[in-house]
């Protein structure tokens, strides 16, 4: 399909869409602006029906194939996440049966909510420990009930889908205003695969930054090896984007980019990114939505002063029981809580005079006797959050000067794992 007609399609998709799915906003943030001394705006895909824009494709792909086949009853997906919702939201709409596999681990909040978007139109199985457990068992099910398998990003129709999002900030963005560079997240690659292709089709000129998360870099590897690769190890936390292998018709359209193009996001700055956002703006984000944020942070200041850039926000289906834990990372990257074990001497007053060592700034978060070493020390595991990372610094040399026995255990993974 030529560029021309590529965008043709994209746009005849966008007037079908615009029949059941509103346009999602493209905000001018001030806040971020400041921060940064940039113009940012945030295309809140975040605030879409589902929460995600993983709803364009879906859509997408059922109203192609039901255009190909209206007689087409049966409609299956493996997801345990944002693209699982769009597609039960896509066969509600179209009175379709859809069957969803989703690994036995996947939250019980995440079920419920797919359930009532799907409601009555669509069935979920729980199968296995994984997705690629859920994903085996999708296909054999297609295969023995005569389903469409709707995959969550290496289709055409879905990367033609999730193009509709470069559209959007085409016709949303001021006439008067260029745009600069766009960030958008990677997983798959369905939404960076799709945007990049409509907008150099309609000769939109600007700079590419694609972030994924730094434990699950499956572009940025293919992009230095010049070809498609399967990650042995990938770390769920951001499960939005944590793929182990970009897709293949995605890949055809990313490869003209070069590695440099990608930023890998810390996973725990990645939850600083969610903190802030939430605290600052109200804007609930999940980790893969945070990314694109949180790549402004990351990106040399040259590429970012008195520019104007678009980061897509691409979902906000956050689990707030995950909010502690959320937290507590980004206070570790920040440099603004760490663990310690401590020899404190078996005498009376002992925890006194450390507690004296603490400033005015310094919380205890965590206080817990691990056991009694010696008859003369006894072990101690401690939590410390402060306001500011320096703090720690004048607190160790106090622990020095009095001669105290230390270890700081909270990049320790060994240890910190099992303790805390």
């Amino acid at each position: 399909m030529s560029e021309i007609d590529f965008a043709s399609h994209v746009s005849g998709v966008h007037e079908r869409l615009s029949a059941v799915l509103e346009p999602t906003p493209l905000q001018f943030n001030q806040y971020l602006s400041d921060l940064h001394g940039a113009n940012i705006w945030l295309k809140r895909e975040d605030l879409s029906p589902v929460r995600s824009y993983k709803i364009r494709g879906a859509y997408t792909f059922l109203m192609d194939a039901l255009e190909r086949n209206p007689d087409q009853k049966l409609f299956v997906c493996a997801s345990a996440g944002n693209h699982a919702q769009g597609f039960a939201h896509a066969c509600r709409n179209f009175k379709r049966k859809g069957v969803i596999f989703m690994p036995q681990t996947t939250p019980q909040q995440k079920v419920m909510k797919t359930s009532a978007f799907g409601a009555p139109h669509v069935e979920i199985r729980l199968i296995g420990d994984g997705f690629d457990a859920a994903n085996a068992a999708a296909l054999q099910f297609c295969e023995d009930e005569g389903g469409l398998m709707v995959p969550p990003f290496d289709h055409p129709q879905i990367i033609m889908g999730q193009a509709t999002v470069g559209k959007e900030i085409c016709d949303q963005i001021p006439s008067d205003v260029k745009i600069d560079r766009i960030i958008m997240p990677v997983g798959g690659g369905g939404l960076s695969s799709g945007v990049t292709r409509y907008l150099q089709s309609v000769d939109q000129s600007c700079e590419y930054t694609f972030v994924e998360p730094d434990l699950a870099p499956s572009l940025k590897q293919s992009l230095d090896a010049g070809e498609r690769l399967k990650l042995e190890n990938v770390d769920n936390f951001v499960d939005g984007a944590a793929v182990a292998q970009i897709g293949e018709n995605n890949f055809e359209q990313l490869k003209q980019f070069s590695a440099d193009d990608v930023l890998l996001a810390p996973t725990d700055g990645v939850c600083g990114t969610i903190i802030e956002m939430l605290n600052v703006e109200g804007v609930v984000l999940e980790p893969a939505g945070a990314l694109a944020i949180d790549a402004l942070k990351r990106l040399p200041k040259t590429e970012v002063a008195a520019k104007t850039i678009v980061c897509i926000a691409s979902g906000g289906n956050f689990d707030f029981e995950r909010l502690p834990e959320v937290k507590e990372r980004s206070l570790r990257f920040s440099g603004l809580k760490k663990y310690y074990v401590l020899q404190f001497p078996q005498r009376p007053g002992a925890l006194r005079d450390f507690l004296m060592m603490l400033g005015p700034q310094d919380d205890i978060a965590r206080f817990e006797y691990l056991k009694k070493s010696a008859r003369n020390f006894g072990t101690v595991l401690i939590g410390i959050e402060t306001v500011k990372a320096e703090n720690f610094e004048i607190l160790t040399k106090k622990m020095d000067a009095q001669g105290m026995r230390w270890q700081d255990i909270t990049e320790n993974e060994i240890l910190s794992g099992f303790l805390i």
